[in-house]
């Protein structure tokens, strides 16, 4: 169904749901995704509803992880009503203070405060094996660093790789593969960061875009929460949440006492296969889906990888590659 007709389908809908017409309806946020929202008012209230077309979009997932992380204290939005055959929802409205907009040099302290706590709900409170989410293995890892080399480094950069920087390739995926996979293993909401956590008054976060949870590594939130794609912060900041998160894990009894350097490791080696990961969606959502927006973010999301590999003697063949023959082309397409 093409757009327009489903907007008309979901406003039927609505109209079915709330038993009268709406006072209003208009966007309320970009997605990266097929998915829609829009924010609606009946009687003075405002209310969040999701347009979720099928096949693409599943939200059956949604609704049921939805309901995962409120079991454990999240502020997941509140679903009022759904019809998962034609992925429709209507949804609590957080409003519209996203992190990404309130974060500044005085609010950070409290705001990452309540967003690390949250994520201690997540990962302290759901036993990974019973949850039902899906597996966060090597084939998907691996799939999502192929994301890199194919739609960043080829069809963004028209990078053409020698058969030697392919193998370098291959022998770095393996390295932060590896990482990744000894890691102890949690739900992972795996879009933890400032597009996705709003501030709310009670209970903050509101977390939203969760409908991708899986049972993964350990660092892997703390990592797109800490090292965000949209948002930088001083090393000595992150060093601090970082050791804090730390020691609330090993309280948490889910972090083992073998030491700080090996921590410090799983999260710079899980940072620099989310990062690469991250490039090469954001060259495919300009590519393929026509939304350039988030390409602006690509030098920042590059230099957290050579920043993160610096101190491990293993990656320096990688890194002298991003440096020369990455970093130097990205330059160069920054203007199409």
């Amino acid at each position: 169904m093409p757009p327009d007709q489903r907007l008309a389908a979901l406003l039927a809908w609505l109209r079915q749901v709330l038993g009268q017409p709406l006072d209003g309806l208009e966007p309320a946020s970009s997605d990266a995704s097929f998915r829609r929202y829009f924010r609606a008012w009946r009687d003075g209230r405002s209310f969040i509803a999701m347009d979720a077309p099928p096949p693409r979009e599943d939200l059956r997932t949604f609704l049921s992880v939805a309901a995962l992380l409120r079991s454990v204290g999240l502020r997941t939005p509140e679903v009022y009503a759904a019809d998962e055959e034609n992925g429709f929802a209507l949804l609590s409205d957080f409003g519209t203070r996203r992190y990404l907009d309130c974060l500044d040099d005085q609010s950070a302290g409290q705001l990452y405060g309540d967003a690390l706590a949250a994520l201690m709900k997540l990962q302290s409170g759901l036993d990974p094996a019973a949850s039902g989410l899906p597996g966060y293995g090597e084939r998907l890892l691996w799939s999502e660093l192929e994301t890199f080399r194919e739609w960043f480094l080829g069809r963004w950069l028209g990078l053409e790789l020698e058969a030697r920087e392919a193998r370098l390739l291959d022998q770095t995926w393996r390295l932060l593969i590896e990482s990744a996979l000894e890691q102890p293993r949690v739900c992972v909401h795996r879009d933890y960061h400032s597009r996705n956590l709003m501030v709310i008054g009670q209970g903050n976060p509101g977390v939203l875009d969760f409908q991708d949870a899986v049972v993964g590594p350990l660092t892997y939130d703390l990592v797109s929460l800490l090292r965000d794609c949209y948002v930088g912060w001083p090393a000595a900041w992150v060093d601090a949440w970082l050791d804090g998160y730390r020691t609330a894990l090993r309280e948490a009894g889910l972090l083992d006492d073998r030491g700080v350097e090996r921590f410090r490791r799983w999260f710079d080696l899980m940072g620099m296969q989310r990062h690469l990961k991250a490039a090469g969606l954001f060259a495919r959502l300009r590519l393929r889906d026509g939304k350039p927006g988030y390409l602006k973010d690509i030098p920042r999301t590059l230099r957290y990888v050579l920043e993160a590999g610096a101190g491990y003697a293993s990656l320096a063949p990688f890194l002298d590659f991003l440096d020369r023959r990455v970093m130097p082309r990205l330059l160069e397409a920054g203007g199409r």
